[in-house]
This record gives C-alpha cells, structure tokens and sequence, in this order.
C-alpha cells in the first residue's frame, strides 16, 4: 500500500517492488555531444533503477512549458503520450559558452520515468531560436530487451537518513540532499549541515507553506578526502559525486559533469530532485532545471545559495541578475525567454505576469537602476581583485554583506520598491529583459524573499510532483 511507505534504509524499499502498485524507476543514459552549431544523441544504456517511480501517477504529463529540452514517452503501439518532463541539462549551458565555439565536448545525461510496459519511443525537443520545441533525437525502449540492465546493485552510499518525512515519495515532492567531499568520519557533519539547510529551505515561502507536500532524503557517501576539486587553486580530489568548482571557468560555479557516478549513488534513495552538499567554506554552487542544484555548505552564504539556486533547478527560474561575470556569451536576439520569471515582452496585456500588476503601475517600472549599475559595478572589480590576490574568503563574505546591505536599503525604497511591475535589468542583460518585482532572490542575496512571480513558479512545480 502506498500509504505505508516509511522506508528508513535502501533494504526496505527495495523490498516494496514485490508488492508495490507503483512501477520501477527506467533510465535511459544517453551522449550529448557537440559544439555551439551543432549536436548530437547516443544511447549508452537502458537502466531500470530497484526502487518504484517515486513521481505523482496522477501528473505523469508536463504542461509547465518550462525547460531548455522536453522529453516524450510514447507508447509505439497507440501512439499515446505516456508521460513527459521539461529539463535542462551542463551541454544546453556550455553550448552558450565561448569554449563551444572553438571544440566539441560530450556529456553524459539519463531520462528517467515510469518503467513501460512495451515498446516505446522516447523523443527529445530542443527549443528552437524562437524558443518552439522540435524534435532533435529518438530512441526505441523495449521493456523486454534483454541487453537492459535490471536488479544491478546500486553504488554504496551508506545509510538513508529522514530529513523531513511527510508521506508516499508517489505523492510528494522528493527532495535527495547529496553530500560530497564528506569523510567516513565526516557524516555526522554532513547530517548537521544538510538539517540546517533544509530548515532554511523549509521557512522559505512558498516551502514553508507546502511543507507537508515535501520528503527531504539524505545520503552521504565516504570520500576519500576532504573536500572537492578547485582547479583554480590548483586542488584536485576524487570524491564519489565529482563535484567541482570552477565549471565553465567560473570560479564560483560548482557542478559535476560525472553523470554515471551521480545517478547510481542517488538510485539509493526516490527522488525527483536533488540538491549537492559539498563540505567547503568557499563561495559556491549551482542549479540547472530537472537536473541537480549544488551549495558549499560552509559558505557564510550557504543558505542564500541554497535558495536561489534551487529555484533554478525545481523551478527553472532564471537568473535576474546581470552585472555580475557569468560563462555565458551575451544572447543574440531579444527572443521571448521560456523561464517564467523573466520577460522581454512589454504589452501590459500579453505580460507574463499581468494579473499580478496592479492598476496604474507603470511599464516598464521605474526603479533606481543608474545608482545599482555604479554601485555593482565597483563591487565587482573588488570582488575580481580579491580572488586574483586568492585572499581569504573571509574578505569576500564582507565584501558581500556591504554590497546586500546597500542593495537591500535601495531597492526598498520608493513607491514601487515591493510592487509587481516590469523592472529593467535581468536575465544577464541591462537592457531588453525585465523581472517582476525590484528585489527577489533570483536578483539579490535577499534569502527571505522570492517576489510573487517565483513563489507561484515554484508552486505550480509542487502540484507537479506532490498532486
């Protein structure tokens, strides 16, 4: 019964599959390989993971439209949509980067879903320059191919904690905290800081208003050493996630791009996202949509990175910042971006966000954007002098609460300051793109406050998962 799923270690939930009404997990790994004009699909392997799909049976459709990629199951026979996810993925991101432009690069990546009953197509759509999906790959799943690999023994990860326990993982949305750079030694350490954060996350609206529709699971599997890879600082580490700083040669970017390693240590436990712990103090972490997010644990700004960036990766919020250094190279086209919190369209009566306006608000929404640009401006030649001269990270937490307190008082002020509007300056563009509100935490450090466009993105993901 669905209801007596209270599983505390991997044993008793795989024991369920005997019995259980919910289908095994399936998971097709998969090459993306290209560059910044081109790209191409290969099937690595058929998985069917030992624990049942942990997803919503009532939601198995996704109609958000959110996602760089969607991807389809289609029962070959009828022809049906058996069930659909938007993701994100590391190659969606380095296509955009200037590396791209000069040689190609392969990743791994994996799809995962209910396990069919017979032969399927998957189908994968990129979203085109003008953002419509199209078909880019297909692949053919047979459920009784016997190359598929079934009953494999999952990667040791150790013990399944409880973070946060509210019922079914078919029923809820199921949060994986996975730690990386801990020692054996180190576990208990690992169970303090993910608690810490997941309370963060947990008295954040909207998820402290749903906390009940969420099930935190933790898993830390023994490291070898101490911390993750820092290539700029000339560290290296073989830890079992490979989690690492520097990704896309942004010092502050922490993703793995060991994509085989990640999904069988999380296959110990039902997820439908997951967040990365690693044990460093340095400034740090990520998030990609449908993928993972990533936070150095012992960052001051641990609980804002945990945040923000997990807005990226459960809800495919965008970045509303823009003069900050990213990877990126700077968009061609002012095309109308998928991400629900960003816009480049203007019209009071197409914008994204228009019920939320109130009357007489001006669009676009004057806010004091000339005074931010200087401010930002010298905080960020601070900020690259202090990595340069590799000082200690203690300078840059104080850099960094100067810079939130003087944000924090500025954009609090004037008759717009917590208004719905259409702010200009987001999604890595002074000019062209605009975010709802003047101060988010899509936009600053401000760890209190997604604006109402987020917080109803973040919740429309929840009744995906949670029903």
């Amino acid at each position: 019964m669905r209801h007596a799923f209270l599983a505390t270690t991997f044993a008793v939930l795989v024991a369920r599959l005997g019995t259980a009404a919910e289908p095994p997990t399936m998971r097709v790994d998969y090459f993306h390989t290209g560059n910044a004009t081109e790209e191409r699909f290969s099937l690595d392997r058929i998985v069917v993971e030992r624990l049942p799909w942990p997803g919503n049976p009532a939601r198995p459709i996704d109609e958000t439209n959110r996602g760089k990629y969607l991807f389809e199951v289609i029962d070959n026979a009828t022809g049906k949509a058996l069930f659909s996810r938007g993701f994100s993925s590391i190659y969606g991101e380095w296509e955009t980067t200037p590396e791209a432009m000069r040689m190609n690069r392969t990743f791994s990546e994996s799809l995962r879903f209910p396990l069919v009953d017979t032969p399927a197509r998957i189908i994968v759509k990129k979203r085109d320059a003008r953002n419509v999906f199209r078909d880019v790959w297909t692949v053919v799943v047979d459920p009784a191919d016997k190359f598929i690999e079934r009953g494999a023994t999952a990667a040791a990860a150790g013990p399944l904690l409880k973070l946060h326990e509210s019922g079914d993982p078919a029923r809820k949305l199921d949060l994986l905290i996975l730690g990386d750079g801990y020692t054996a030694a180190e576990r208990g350490k690992f169970e303090r800081d993910a608690r810490r954060l997941v309370g963060v996350l947990l008295s954040t609206s909207p998820f402290k208003d749903r906390e009940r529709d969420i099930n935190v699971w933790g898993l830390s599997p023994p490291s070898a050493q101490s911390g993750i890879s820092r290539p700029s600082q000339h560290i290296f580490r073989r830890t079992p996630l490979g989690a690492t700083y520097d990704a896309f040669d942004s010092e502050r970017y922490v993703l793995t791009f060991d994509n085989r390693s990640f999904r069988e240590l999380a296959a110990n436990a039902p997820y439908d996202v997951v967040e990365i712990l690693v044990n460093s103090a340095t400034y740090g972490g990520g998030g990609i949509f449908g993928l993972y997010s990533t936070v150095a644990a012992d960052s001051a700004w641990a609980p804002y990175i945990f945040v923000h960036e997990f807005g990226h990766h459960l809800a495919g919020l965008a970045d509303e910042y823009y003069t900050s250094d990213v990877a990126y190279l700077p968009a061609q086209d002012l095309v109308e971006p998928w991400e629900p919190n960003v816009t480049a369209l203007l019209d009071p009566a197409t914008l994204k966000w228009k019920d939320l306006v109130v009357a007489d608000t001006p669009v676009p929404t004057p806010w004091p954007k000339e005074e931010f640009e200087e401010f930002s401006k010298q905080i960020q030649q601070r900020r690259r002098d202090i990595r340069a001269a590799n000082r200690r990270e203690a300078e840059m937490d104080a850099l960094f609460r100067e810079e939130l307190a003087h944000e924090t008082a500025l954009l609090g002020r004037g008759p717009y300051a917590t208004t719905v509007g259409a702010f200009e300056g987001a999604n890595y563009e002074a000019r062209g793109f605009f975010r709802p509100q003047a101060d988010c935490v899509m936009f600053t450090r401000d760890v209190n406050a997604f604006c109402a466009v987020c917080r109803r993105a973040i919740a429309a993901m929840l009744d995906l998962y949670s029903g």
